[in-house]
């Protein structure tokens, strides 16, 4: 990993606070990844290289429930596990009888320097098993970071689904003030089983969130995820999900709406390993002012993944001049029998389409607004859960209507 800086001002805050020799090791010698290298070209540390992040400071049950209701408000109610600076709220939390809660035990991938950086300063997160058969509804999980001082979370979750179990996971990240999330989630769906992953990331400006994802899905398995991101100055969402039995399925959806000098990155890979499977993709960002979006998806189909349906696409939609988008769909196919399709597309507002509404009297702020809404309506409405459309549609009218105030 040729390129990295070792030993900057994060490095050796995360160093001071290492406790996985493997990792402490590899941070020690890699540092925080770089513009040269190549999966990193489009989203560099540069800036978080230069900041010392001490551990989190802790707050009372009082506190947190008071930043849940201003942060998150949807998960008031109902089965939700609640993280405030990297600590289990247990008086906030409440987990349904149909799910085991159990250690987390997440690998170590020494080639993905989000792995790296979450184990070496890991804390212990979320770890559930579904029971085969079992339908475990809706969990929120609620990652919230506070506090005065520059601070870091690496906080690792695991979920696992065993045959033909069902789970829906609310996943929102949030905060206030200046700080860095570097959550793992490692997801295992065992065959028949299902899980639905829907990742709401709106943490402060000042802040950066660097998430990475791990999924493993068996046959007639489903992982099944939809991330809206609207916060954050910086963030990673990175995604490696890999298809291991036949028939199996994976959707790594998502929807960016960025302002001001926001810069967000997607990146995933879709290893396709086993025939018959399918996998679908499609991202779409709004990106106003100065803001820069990045796309890189790849989907790999091994020797024996015969019949692989794969599909990836990624629209932008630039509102001004100096907004940007790096998109990078790739496909490396070594199967012969496959349908794969990838696409990127650019564009600005229908000057056309924008004149029509005018010319029907709906001012200028509210026919933006109905032609973003139309343009993002593809990736939402991949969302089939009544309740979770209305949650990430709340979440977007709300960006938007402060974005044109």
């Amino acid at each position: 990993m040729s390129g990295a800086i070792a030993l900057s001002p994060a490095v050796e805050s995360f160093l001071s606070r290492a406790h996985d020799g493997e990792a402490r090791s590899l941070l020690q010698r890699q540092g925080l990844p770089q513009r040269r290298l190549e999966a990193w070209r489009y989203t560099p540390l540069r800036d978080l290289d230069k900041t010392g992040f001490a551990a989190p400071q802790s707050v009372s049950d009082e506190e947190a429930e008071a930043l849940v209701a201003r942060l998150a408000p949807e998960a008031q109610d109902g089965h939700r596990v609640v993280f405030v600076n990297g600590t289990l709220i247990a008086a906030l939390t409440d987990l349904p009888e149909t799910v085991r809660v159990v250690p987390v035990a997440v690998p170590l991938l020494a080639d993905r320097p989000l792995s790296v950086l979450n184990s070496a300063v890991q804390q212990p997160g979320f770890g559930i098993r579904v029971a085969a058969g079992v339908d475990a509804g809706k969990i929120a999980l609620v990652s919230l970071v506070t506090g005065d001082e520059p601070a870091s979370t690496h906080l690792a979750h695991q979920v696992t689904l065993e045959e033909k179990a069902r789970l829906t996971l609310l996943d929102i990240q949030s905060g206030e003030g200046t700080y860095l999330a570097n959550p793992s989630l490692t997801v295992s769906v065992a065959q028949e089983a299902h899980l639905v992953h829907l990742r709401v990331q709106q943490d402060s400006v000042e802040a950066t969130n660097l998430a990475f994802v791990s999924a493993e899905i068996a046959e007639h398995g489903i992982y099944d995820s939809f991330t809206l991101t609207l916060g954050a100055r910086l963030s990673r969402h990175e995604v490696l999900a890999q298809l291991d039995g036949k028939h199996g399925a994976v959707h790594v959806n998502a929807a960016q709406l960025l302002g001001g000098a926001q810069h967000a990155d997607l990146t995933s890979v879709i290893t396709h390993a086993a025939p018959d499977c399918i996998s679908r993709q499609t991202v779409k960002n709004v990106l106003m002012d100065g803001a820069h979006g990045v796309f890189q998806g790849k989907i790999f189909v091994d020797r024996i993944a015969q019949k692989t349906d794969g599909y990836q696409m990624n629209q932008a939609l630039l509102l001004s001049e100096k907004a940007q988008i790096d998109s990078k769909p790739e496909l490396e196919i070594y199967a012969d029998d496959v349908k794969c399709s990838h696409g990127a597309t650019v564009g600005a507002l229908d000057d056309e389409q924008l004149f029509y509404l005018r010319a029907r009297g709906i001012p200028q702020a509210e026919a933006r607004a109905i032609l973003v809404r139309a343009f993002l309506l593809d990736a939402l409405a991949l969302v089939t859960d009544e309740a979770a459309y209305a949650l990430l549609d709340q979440r977007v009218e709300a960006w938007w209507q402060k974005r044109e105030a």
